[in-house]
């Protein structure tokens, strides 16, 4: 069974932060971002239903 997942990069996307690959990257180096309260870097972290992004004290919840 395949869990569904998205990848830090299409979130960073999705939610307007970011608008390509390439911003998703230099803003995953110039900012602070928790994944499950550890920093990350990597655009291509996959993201399960349940992780905890953490991006400028807001949290954001999985589903």
């Amino acid at each position: 069974m395949v869990k569904e997942h998205i990848t830090l990069g299409q979130f960073l996307k999705n939610t307007n932060i970011t608008s390509s690959g390439g911003e998703a990257k230099n803003y995953l180096i110039n900012n602070l971002v928790l994944v499950n309260g550890e920093k990350e870097e990597r655009r291509g972290r996959k993201l399960y239903p349940g992780d905890q992004v953490t991006i400028d004290s807001q949290i954001y919840l999985i589903t």
